[in-house]
């Protein structure tokens, strides 16, 4: 039995609002919903992968045009411009974690040093209170 999904089903899952799963398939990003008796498209287990993986490509910054290139040379079975494609925008992903990374340091390091001082104000204050 193929396993179906109406679009509510499809945004819940995936995160993404029914307006850009209808853009993505407007753009060619995802195949067309086959229509039921009723009218009602129904979505499959192609489109959810492909609406997640989509949706991991653009939390790296990849532009729609990128994914969309990638996906067409996906479905030409270029497997060689599709590991290109991935490889760089790992390297790309691993600069951004590193960049993350230092600003994390930086942000902990103010955090640490205004903890500091809350501390020794709230003490100076309760030095004062006792005298």
């Amino acid at each position: 039995m193929v396993v179906t999904f109406s679009i509510a089903e499809i945004s819940k899952r995936t995160g993404l609002n029914y307006d850009t799963i209808r853009y993505y398939i407007k753009i060619g990003l995802l195949p067309p919903a086959e229509k039921k008796k009723n009218g009602k498209r129904e979505y499959s287990e192609v489109h959810l992968e492909r609406l997640l993986f989509i949706r991991h490509l653009k939390r790296t910054q990849m532009p729609l045009k990128e994914i969309e290139r990638y996906l067409t040379l996906a479905s030409e079975r270029n497997y060689k411009s599709c590991f290109d494609i991935l490889h760089e925008q790992k390297h790309k992903i691993e600069l951004q974690i590193k960049e993350l990374q230092e600003t994390l340091d930086v942000v902990s390091d103010k955090l640490d040093r205004y903890q500091d001082v809350v501390k020794r104000t709230e003490i100076s204050r309760f030095t004062k209170d006792i005298e």
